[in-house]
């Protein structure tokens, strides 16, 4: 059998260090295939090596260990590692996800890995419904949509370039994709434009019935999709039509697709 893998991710060294100490005696043929200091690393580090397991610090710079979450694909079980966070702890609990409590002790450790063996042999899309479920009570809530027909209910896009300003209708809009500092606006015609307004802004002021998220960079018109994909590693993949490239979809949000 292919020996477990796992990532750590936490910005304080010492602690990563720790941990990788802890977890040698008690799951000798655990491999930690990356180590991470800050959210963006451990996203970029989950996605290239996609370990079985990722021990995620709660509060890091640049995303925090629940953003990271948010964006996991495929099989990757999450754990979480907080040292303040009661409130999540009681969250965890309640939707059967693993949780370390720092200083993390050899004891609860043990149980821990008792735990996360037997899930490494249940089917790979088992958490998400629970995944999902903790982290729409644990991240902040997003924008209430506005009702039908109220002013809040975006129906053009404002993109400016150089001096000239494109006014883009939203129902030709293929997908919102969040790129660095900007949003990437993708259109019916192939074309693409740059805004300002985060991926989060846009969740609350388009239609909810059109527009889904399904990444915690990326919103999707359902108008466009043409079908979706598992992969051998059982992540989901959308087409739309009018996008040459497809587009992942984060465990948090692989429950919407199961009705479908």
């Amino acid at each position: 059998m292919t020996p477990p893998t796992a990532l750590i991710a936490d910005d304080e060294p010492h602690l990563v260090r720790h941990l990788q100490q802890q977890l040698a005696p008690l799951w000798p043929e655990l491999q930690i295939v990356a180590t991470a200091r800050n959210g963006l690393e451990a996203a970029a580090a989950i996605a290239e090596h996609q370990p079985d397991l990722a021990f995620l610090d709660i509060r890091m710079p640049g995303l925090t260990g629940l953003e990271v979450a948010q964006g996991v694909e495929g099989r990757t079980r999450v754990v979480f590692v907080t040292a303040y966070d009661e409130f999540a702890v009681q969250a965890f609990e309640h939707a059967a996800l693993d949780y370390l409590l720092k200083p993390v002790t050899a004891e609860r450790l043990g149980r821990s890995v008792q735990r996360l063996r037997a899930a490494l042999q249940a089917p790979a899309d088992e958490p998400d419904a629970r995944l999902a479920e903790a982290l729409r009570r644990l991240l902040p809530a997003a924008p209430a949509p506005a009702p039908a027909g109220a002013p809040g209910r975006l129906r053009w896009i404002r993109a400016s370039a150089g001096e000239l300003t494109h006014q883009v209708a939203v129902d030709e809009v293929v997908c919102f994709q969040a790129d660095d500092k900007y949003t990437c606006v993708h259109t019916a015609g192939g074309k693409e434009h740059l805004i300002r307004t985060p991926i989060t802004e846009l969740a609350g002021q388009l239609d909810p019935e059109q527009f889904w998220q399904v990444h915690r960079s990326t919103l999707v018109n359902l108008a466009f999709l043409e079908s979706t994909r598992r992969d051998e590693a059982s992540r989901l993949w959308l087409r739309l039509r009018g996008l040459a490239q497809e587009l992942p979809v984060s465990r948090a949000y692989v429950h919407l697709f199961k009705a479908m």
